[in-house]
């Protein structure tokens, strides 16, 4: 699916996801069986309410997981980019284990590294910085000490 029919659908699928997921109480996610994904909750930025985002993933061999702020190409960064920036103590719901993470923002050069991996898994995804224009934050869930 190229970028503009992803923003047109991804947008709409993302609520359907998250109540999917509260419905079956954690056990089932739209997403899961197209891509790996994770449900990641975090402290709103400015309400410190909880929150809850469903996110494609890239589990990485040290048992970290990146996720990229993509927006679906809109101009603005996701919210709980804003989130983990302020909170970058978090939890994510991944393949049925609930685990507390670290969020750390990678730097431009981290990024720049890492996009041909991720363009591997996510063809086409980095386009959304050219509708966007604006840098994709890209971060690595690392597991809580």
């Amino acid at each position: 699916m190229r970028s503009p029919l992803r923003r047109i659908v991804g947008p709409l699928i993302t609520p359907i996801d998250r109540a999917l997921f509260r419905v079956s109480r954690g056990r089932l996610k739209l997403s899961a069986p197209m891509i790996p994904s994770l449900m990641l909750f975090t402290t709103g930025a400015r309400s410190g309410a909880r929150r809850e985002t469903p996110l494609m993933c890239f589990p990485q061999r040290d048992g970290s997981w990146l996720v990229a702020g993509s927006n679906f190409g809109y101009e603005n960064h996701p919210a709980w980019t804003y989130n983990l920036l302020a909170h970058p103590s978090a939890e994510i719901h991944f393949h049925n284990e609930q685990i507390r993470v670290d969020a750390t923002l990678l730097t431009p050069s981290e990024t720049e590294a890492i996009w041909p991996t991720l363009d591997d898994q996510w063809p086409g995804y980095r386009d959304y910085e050219l509708t966007a224009h604006r840098a994709i934050r890209v971060f690595r869930l690392a597991r809580s000490a």
